[in-house]
């Protein structure tokens, strides 16, 4: 009963959405050159359904591997600002500035800094906007640590390894995992950043580039409501590994 209200609910939702989506297109008498409605997305999934297998693949692979990258490197910058205030206040501030900066203004830099590397700078930009959340929760999760519980293990002889697995490792793990969760959708913007910024024949976003090109509306809706299911198969995969390894910290309803 509880999986099928889990699966129930969410399902409904995104019926109803597509629902409401074609009858505004049908009130309003949108042709599909102006806002494509539902019922144009699947026979441009049909027609163009190797593509968007083949490109779906580009996109995803790309995308968990930049994601992959900002979880090492995010959870390493953050254990380095929450265990030091030095090196927090030193890169607090390096670390903001860069994120404020508008991601598709590092597309061409990044394209000319590489030239030809089209699959590293893809995934170099998915991390790039993905990894700062990460950084954020892990380095506030560890400086907000009791030093009760720390002083209480260092003085029964506990290394500080083993305040790390033991104190701060679990108190760490519902910021990440909620970070995780804001990170997968980053990490597909930067990807497909530079895929429609900078095509080079590869991924959901270059095919949605091509739709533009071509005034194919129902392509383009098709290819945005791709990159939608890719995004929540992902959140769902961080989800469910958040119940694994964190679920101690979900609170049940009442």
């Amino acid at each position: 009963m509880e999986l099928a209200r889990k699966i129930g609910i969410p399902l409904a939702a995104i019926i109803v959405f597509f629902v409401f989506w074609e009858w505004v297109v049908w009130v309003n008498q949108w042709p599909n050159y102006k806002m494509a409605s539902p019922s144009d997305l699947w026979p441009a999934f049909w027609k163009f359904r190797g593509l968007f297998l083949t490109y779906g693949w580009d996109t995803l692979w790309r995308t968990v591997a930049g994601l992959l990258i900002a979880v090492f490197v995010g959870t390493g910058f953050g254990m380095i600002m929450g265990f030091s205030k030095l090196m927090r206040e030193a890169l607090y501030p390096l670390l903001v500035g860069f994120n404020a900066i508008p991601k598709a203004t590092l597309v061409p830099v990044i394209a000319l800094m590489f030239v030809g590397a089209d699959n590293m700078n893809t995934v170099l930009m998915a991390f790039l906007i993905s990894f700062f959340p990460i950084a954020v929760s892990v380095s506030i999760g560890l400086s907000t640590l009791e030093p009760e519980y720390r002083d209480i293990l260092r003085s029964l002889g506990a290394s500080r390894f083993v305040v790390f697995t033991k104190i701060a490792l679990p108190k760490t793990l519902p910021e990440f995992f909620g970070a995780l969760k804001v990170a997968v959708t980053l990490a597909f913007i930067g990807t497909n950043l530079v895929e429609i910024i900078e095509p080079h024949g590869k991924g959901l976003g270059f095919l949605f580039d091509s739709g533009k090109i071509s005034a194919d509306y129902p392509l383009m809706f098709a290819v945005l409501i791709a990159l939608a299911f890719l995004g929540i198969v992902l959140y769902y995969i961080v989800v469910a590994l958040e119940r694994i390894f964190a679920g101690w910290a979900e609170r049940s309803e009442t």
